[in-house]
């Protein structure tokens, strides 16, 4: 009786489900079967201090070393000091990718592992054997590697000695990391020069709840992205005239972006909000990229009406050299994203200072919109898909690869492992990635969940979890186990998608007539998880 009363529900839920996210969209919310192009790259990520420990073996200290160890509250009080202890465990890694079925895995590499105090002084050569011996593992298996060389872990010494990424003699240490990358993982064809730069300078440097701990947040996030952006072109260029000769290998940046859905589309003001917001969390970086080697417009322009330093805006300027230097350093656009918010202008005068009120922008979210383990995920899945519509229009349609995309949940051993809210995060938001490609022609390359097992989630240490598979931090062996979701991602990767069980005909040429029943066991999924899940 009881299953009987949640079929009802879900069914019911069904029919107002497109209620629940206000956009004109017809079929938004529908389902769509289909599968996805030949070649299709299915992937799975993880980041090096999130998941390989031996903080103190073949490795110098990095930021997050100090931050976790000294500085600044981390939730349960915990370190990634062994976390998955993937260092001493290939193998295990090596076997839960093998599970998915995927043919492709992102990893980050360690910069202080490769060299201890961040420069040519103090190469390691054990450090770099652990990452050849990774690269090894995963061709022998059919894997392709796709490597980030900064996920965050800088090295303590280039924090103490020069003050970190906002001192512009960050760009020549890095292009010197990454020639010893370069040339030490010569099987490694995919690279990634930064992880999410965003995150860097606002929560590293600007609110300083992420290592280094910096909080200046008027000043030093615009500098500290002045110097990526210029690093990131010098590791580009380097790649490309010393060790990409044949032009087999690829190489961009991955940037993290949020969706902006205007509050009121029919208010020019909110509409405007809502591109300025985006401008400037993903076009702050992506349209030096990848579009002429300059900050956005936008950004520009409202940096000119806020607080001035010495008369001189806060945003940095690029020399005509280095925008001819930047501009077109990426083979591919490498996306992060999660989730979306509402926006709405908020003028908060010339004289405020600091990167989120420099925007004018006030953000909520949807009342009902399902939430996760993280206070600042909120699942709309038609979000991601407005996204990848809003890069190819901006970007002229270049090929991008979702570098991550998951779900996180605070939930314990007796529940992690029953996690039927990621599966339906997962569906909604991969079935949104197909409609893009399908229906909107967006040149989607591949797709990487987030993440192939829990692990030490920053500041929110082990009490968050992404993982497909489930890991006890109690337990030495950090034993990896398969959670539902990770047979769920198993099984979308075997079939390339979704393809239609029962092919029939329907009023709306590219959604399947089982799109209801398709919706129903997603809601259903998820009303069985909803009153597992532990929001906070």
């Amino acid at each position: 009786m009881l299953l009987v009363k949640i079929l009802c529900f879900a069914l019911l839920l069904v029919s107002v489900y497109g209620k629940i996210f206000d956009q004109p969209q017809a079929y938004r919310d529908s389902f769509y079967y289909g599968t996805f192009p030949d070649g299709f790259a299915w992937s799975t990520a993880t980041s090096s201090y999130q998941i390989e420990g031996a903080w103190n073996e073949s490795k110098g200290l990095n930021i997050w070393d100090t931050f976790t160890h000294s500085c600044c509250p981390i939730e349960g009080n915990t370190t990634g000091d062994t976390a998955c202890d993937s260092y001493h465990k290939i193998n295990e890694d090596i076997d839960a990718i093998k599970y998915l079925g995927v043919k492709y895995y992102r990893f980050s590499i360690s910069w202080a592992r490769i060299m201890k105090d961040g420069t040519n002084a103090t190469i390691n050569p054990e450090g770099i054997q652990y990452y050849k011996n990774l690269t090894n593992a995963l061709l022998a298996e059919g894997i392709t590697p796709m490597a980030t060389l900064y996920h965050w872990d800088l090295p303590e010494n280039l924090q103490v000695k020069y003050g970190g990424w906002p001192n512009d003699t960050l760009v020549g240490l890095f292009k010197e990391y990454a020639r010893v990358c370069f040339r030490e993982l010569p099987k490694v064809k995919i690279w990634l020069t930064f992880n999410e730069p965003y995150v860097v300078t606002w929560l590293g440097y600007g609110i300083g709840v992420f290592a280094p701990g910096v909080k200046d947040p008027g000043v030093s996030p615009y500098v500290a992205a002045h110097t990526i952006i210029k690093a990131h072109a010098e590791a580009y260029h380097l790649y490309q005239d010393e060790f990409n000769q044949d032009k087999s290998g690829k190489i961009s940046i991955t940037l993290n972006a949020d969706w902006f859905e205007p509050l009121d589309r029919s208010n020019k003001a909110d509409v405007e909000a809502a591109e300025r917001a985006e401008q400037f969390m993903l076009g702050w970086y992506a349209h030096p990229i990848y579009v002429n080697g300059d900050y956005p417009e936008v950004m520009k322009k409202q940096m000119d009406k806020k607080l001035k330093i010495n008369g001189k805006s806060r945003l940095p300027v690029f020399t005509d050299d280095e925008k001819k230097r930047i501009n077109g350093t990426f083979d591919y656009f490498g996306l992060n994203h999660y989730t979306a918010f509402y926006t709405k202008h908020n003028d908060s005068g010339p004289s405020a200072s600091g990167f989120d009120v420099d925007r004018d922008v006030l953000e909520s979210r949807g009342k009902d919109w399902p939430r996760s383990g993280a206070d600042w995920l909120y699942v709309v899945p038609w979000g991601f898909r407005n996204l990848l519509n809003w890069i190819k229009r901006e970007y002229n349609d270049v090929d991008v690869y979702v570098t991550e995309n998951g779900m996180s949940d605070r939930n314990d051993s007796s529940i992690a492992k029953e996690d039927d809210w990621r599966i339906f995060f997962y569906n909604g938001y991969i079935n949104n990635m197909l409609k893009a490609i399908e229906l909107d022609n967006v040149s989607v390359k591949g797709y990487a969940a987030w993440s192939l097992m829990d692990n030490f989630e920053w500041s929110r240490g082990y009490k968050e979890r992404f993982g497909l598979f489930y890991v006890d931090f109690n337990d030495p062996q950090r034993k990896r186990v398969p959670k539902k979701s990770a047979a769920f991602y198993k099984m979308v990767v075997k079939d390339n998608g979704f393809p239609n069980p029962q092919m029939s005909s329907t009023s709306d040429p590219g959604m399947s007539g089982q799109k209801t029943t398709s919706a129903s066991a997603a809601l259903i999924l998820f009303l069985l998880g909803i009153l597992q899940i532990n929001a906070y």
